[in-house]
């Protein structure tokens, strides 16, 4: 008989009853597992955020004229919503996979889909071909979110859960980091190389399939429902329909809100009187470094959110977070607003802390409110619907306001901020991970 490989063996489920204390103490299994998915989580944030650092660029490139050409502002806002539409339909139809034949495999299925294609971007030929390689890319991000999350939430003990979460977001804003020192490593030459630095993740997922196994709590469930295949409208039925749509509405609020600001903060940055008259290079520089800073910020709003949850409840964090979006958009992009390069790495940091900060919350806070085999489709779809939401909301930012100008941009950002006033009703009726939602009968 062949002796099974590491791979091939179950995780077995965490036990609160027995805590580890220290990362020391885990065991080596689990450390894979969070490691794997810091990773896969890393990547992510350096994939989907190289596009919004030379999104103007590129395109006008592709468009053959240049940056101030109107139309160039409009198709770049098409290209990220096609973006966040396949980061949607990635979520579910990778969520579908993972519930399926497992977390591992799906993540490393996922994580090769968006690095190649985010490889394959840097030799798009036009707009369109650019727009297709990213809704692709998008596919597999979206699944990895959900198929990661999942992962960890159930090999890791349930107390860590708020930690976990934070630092797993954290790696996406790593990941954004990562994008930020490229685009400061090319700044001055083509935008288009950038994406060849977003293939690398693909080496990742030879290690996951050696050694991440499929956790035993995923085993266990399939092993009681081998005769009954969950399919995505059991999100719909018993008492899981309530936890879907209140998931989806608070996902829909934090998402729409973030993606408007991550795509137009960039946009903002390059259109301030003293930044558009700089040279290109040092703009790239500027505008690198201010978004690195950014997101070193926003890591301490995940902990922060995270510290909220663990002392309070996930109603309770969700609403400071949102309230603190609204206030510090406001404050930061308002007529009131720092109008230079100086001024404005103040304020818009205290924006990332509570914009981003929210998501801290969110990787090992979802999956769990779902049931085993519903798991990975409850994350992947509630969460990534949102970014349907977001994606419409890009769009419309894009054409409604008239966003080709600085003040332009600055109303849109303090628009973007009114749409937490309906989210902090939502915060306060969301559910609690801790009940157990039984799966309704076909």
């Amino acid at each position: 008989m062949n002796k099974k490989s590491e791979s091939d063996k179950p995780i077995p489920s965490a036990d609160d009853r027995a805590t580890p204390e220290t990362f020391r103490s885990l065991t080596a299994v689990q450390k894979r597992c969070g490691i794997a998915a810091w990773l896969g989580w890393l990547f992510d944030g350096l994939d989907s955020y190289l596009y919004v650092l030379v999104a103007a660029p590129f395109v006008a490139m592709l468009m053959h004229t240049t940056e101030k050409d109107p139309t160039v502002g409009t198709h770049a806002s098409y290209i990220q919503a096609a973006f966040l539409v396949g980061w949607a339909f990635g979520g579910a139809v990778f969520g579908w996979v993972g519930d399926r034949f497992g977390r591992s495999r799906t993540m490393a299925l996922t994580i090769l889909t968006y690095a190649l294609f985010t490889g394959f971007s840097a030799f798009a030929w036009n707009w369109q071909a650019l727009l297709v390689f990213r809704f692709i890319s998008a596919l597999g991000i979206g699944g990895e979110w959900a198929a990661g999350s999942s992962l960890v939430s159930e090999t890791w003990p349930k107390s860590w859960r708020p930690w976990v979460s934070a630092a797993l977001q954290s790696a996406y804003q790593c990941g954004i980091v990562l994008a930020t020192i490229t685009q400061f490593l090319f700044a001055g030459r083509s935008p288009q190389w950038v994406f060849l630095v977003g293939a690398a993740p693909a080496l990742l997922t030879f290690w996951i399939r050696r050694q991440i196994p499929e956790p035993e709590e995923w085993h266990a469930a399939k092993a009681d429902h081998k005769e009954k295949e969950l399919g995505m409208l059991a999100l719909f039925q018993g008492e899981v329909l309530k936890t879907t749509l209140l998931t989806v509405a608070v996902c829909s609020v934090a998402l729409t809100t973030v993606w408007a600001y991550l795509f137009w903060f960039p946009q903002h940055l390059r259109k301030l009187p003293d930044v558009a008259s700089m040279t290109k290079t040092d703009r790239d520089h500027y505008i690198a470094l201010a978004s690195a800073l950014a997101m070193v910020v926003a890591i301490f709003g995940n902990f922060f959110a995270a510290t909220l949850a663990r002392k309070f409840s996930y109603r309770i964090a969700t609403g400071v977070m949102f309230l603190g979006g609204l206030i510090s958009l406001y404050v930061t992009y308002g007529p009131s607003g720092p109008k230079d390069h100086i001024s404005i790495l103040f304020y818009a940091p205290w924006a990332h802390f509570f914009v981003q900060g929210v998501f801290g919350l969110f990787p090992l806070y979802v999956p769990p409110l779902f049931p085993t085999l519903l798991r990975t489709k409850g994350a992947g779809f509630s969460y990534n619907v949102g970014r349907l939401v977001a994606a419409i909301g890009t769009v419309v930012f894009g054409l409604w306001i008239p966003v080709k100008d600085f003040a332009g941009i600055s109303h849109a950002l303090t628009m973007v901020g009114m749409v937490y006033i309906p989210g902090l009703f939502i915060a306060f009726i969301i559910p609690e991970p801790e009940k157990h939602l039984a799966i309704a009968a076909p």
